[in-house]
């Protein structure tokens, strides 16, 4: 570990069960790197990933933004390309911009594509598919409705899924983001996850919930703290 982790990790008790805004808080105090740190949220959840029935996946959009300019391409036709620009994709088209992702460009963030395109996408998979970009009606990014889905990922939509361990890990902001800030994205990003729990989920659902930078130490927070908020 290096010296400037270590000095953080001093600041931290792996021990306790912080409340939501000390652990924001001392998540921004770990924040010691010479660049802007993301402030990450991380939960694992009580349930079963092997039952289909039990897979907790969507996307949220948090209220004070992610901090960081999405790129957003989206692959449409006719009315729809109209929509698509005026709504700020940065990039916009069909055939020729599969051969240009074929092809090796992988310059954005996220992929929007309307229903009658996905015969186009669908063969992108084997190269969108294992860096997460395939778009998914799950969350939102496949839909006739192109304009709203990209206004909301620039505004600041984030998808979420959990792991086979049941992990979710989802950023809320930026170091220098206002405490209050962080707060707020952080409580909707809990009550979206909480409102997903899935109906066979049986006992605990919220086990741990944990916050940090991107360099710096984990900070673990009370679950009955979120679930005294979300009453």
């Amino acid at each position: 570990m290096s010296k400037r982790y270590n000095e953080s990790n001093k600041k931290v008790d792996s021990e306790k069960l912080y409340d939501i805004k000390e652990a924001l808080s001392l998540a921004k105090e770990t924040a010691t790197a010479n660049f802007s740190e993301t402030v990450e949220v991380s939960v694992n959840l009580g349930i079963d990933t092997s039952k289909n029935d039990q897979q907790v996946r969507g996307a949220v959009v948090l209220p004070k933004g992610t901090g960081k300019e999405v790129k957003v391409i989206a692959f449409a036709q006719g009315e729809k390309v109209k929509e698509a620009e005026a709504a700020g994709a940065d990039v916009v088209g069909g055939e020729e911009l599969a051969d240009k992702i074929q092809g090796g460009w992988f310059d954005f963030d996220v992929v929007v594509a309307t229903p009658d395109m996905m015969s186009v996408v669908g063969k992108l998979g084997p190269v969108l598919g294992p860096k997460g970009l395939m778009p998914n009606p799950k969350v939102g990014t496949v839909t006739f409705d192109v304009e709203q889905a990209i206004k909301d990922i620039k505004a600041g939509q984030v998808e979420y899924r959990a792991d086979k361990g049941g992990n979710i890990h989802l950023p809320i902001g930026k170091d220098n983001f206002e405490l209050d800030d962080l707060y707020e994205n952080f409580t909707t990003v809990m009550e979206t996850i909480v409102k997903a729990r899935p109906a066979g989920a049986k006992g605990r659902y919220l086990l741990n919930i944990a916050v940090s930078a991107t360099m710096g130490p984990g900070i673990k927070i009370d679950p009955q703290a979120i679930i005294k908020l979300l009453a």
